[in-house]
């Protein structure tokens, strides 16, 4: 009877002490948010002259609060570190250890591995007693992203302007319908890659000369293709003699040139253009 008697009288001062806490933390966050009223006292209110006690704050109401902020501070350090880096990418904002504290409840001061590792990692920047998000370029709007890009005339990686701010996926559809910019895909990575438009580039061809590019009849073998470019002084990018080459080495057969096929009107042709003989008269020639 003795022990289950001391027990008890252990468990009431574990729920005193735990309300007691409570209570002073509810008083911290209360002055946290700026109030500038005077804080009462936490046991007593006056309504008319009369002082009446303050409501208790049960430890139930806010033990699942505690809990997750007790999981967080208890989880791996690149767990801890990819909260506080996603805060400070959303906000775009510079924060004190505290304030990151109070938002996302990575203590960093109370967690040397978490803070040095922070101020290591190259996506965040700390000048001291701030922290905040560090993109690969430091752009802020759509003026300033064009001004990059036109910089970059071999092309710059999507992938490097995605965090520069928040709406950059956006302006980068701008400038592409506006004809500022290209946006094509690289077929060795699969990635987006911007390149710059540069009006001064704009040409104006004549028909004539199109016509003349277009009439222009290439060689239909790749040796008299190749053998024309190196003419030029220009180094192909195939050498089709030598593949040819192994390929007989090896005893695979060389493709057979494709040849197109002749349509001649024969005797089973059903004619529609009689009123035009001088088409037929090879069908009348002997032997045909």
């Amino acid at each position: 009877m003795a022990s289950l008697q001391e027990s008890l009288s252990k468990f009431k001062k574990q729920q005193e002490k735990c309300q007691s806490t409570l209570t002073s933390i509810a008083a911290k966050s209360g002055s946290s948010k700026g109030t500038h009223s005077k804080t009462m006292p936490s046991n007593a209110s006056t309504s008319g002259g009369v002082k009446t006690p303050a409501p208790p704050v049960k430890f139930s109401n806010d033990t699942e609060r505690l809990q997750h902020i007790n999981s967080i501070r208890k989880s791996p350090i690149g767990a801890q570190m990819k909260r506080v880096i996603d805060l400070l990418f959303e906000t775009r904002q510079a924060l004190t250890a505290e304030q990151i504290n109070e938002v996302c409840y990575v203590d960093i001061n109370a967690n040397k591995a978490v803070f040095d590792s922070l101020r290591k990692n190259l996506k965040v920047s700390y000048d001291g007693k701030r922290f905040s998000y560090k993109s690969k370029h430091d752009l802020k709007d759509k003026g300033q992203l064009l001004i990059l890009i036109r910089k970059f005339a071999e092309g710059i990686a999507v992938i490097d302007l995605k965090d520069s701010y928040p709406t950059v996926m956006d302006d980068l559809q701008s400038l592409k319908a506006s004809g500022q910019i290209w946006l094509l895909s690289n077929f060795d990575s699969q990635e987006d890659i911007a390149y710059p438009n540069d009006p001064r580039a704009v040409i104006k061809v004549d028909d004539d000369l199109k016509q003349l590019f277009r009439g222009i009849e290439l060689p239909r073998d790749m040796i008299d293709i190749e053998r024309d470019l190196q003419k030029n002084g220009m180094k192909p990018a195939t050498n089709t003699a030598k593949r040819r080459a192994m390929a007989q080495v090896h005893g695979i057969p060389p493709k057979p040139k494709s040849k197109k096929k002749k349509h001649e009107i024969s005797k089973r042709t059903k004619l529609t253009n009689a009123h035009l003989p001088e088409l037929f008269q090879h069908l009348n020639a002997p032997g045909s």
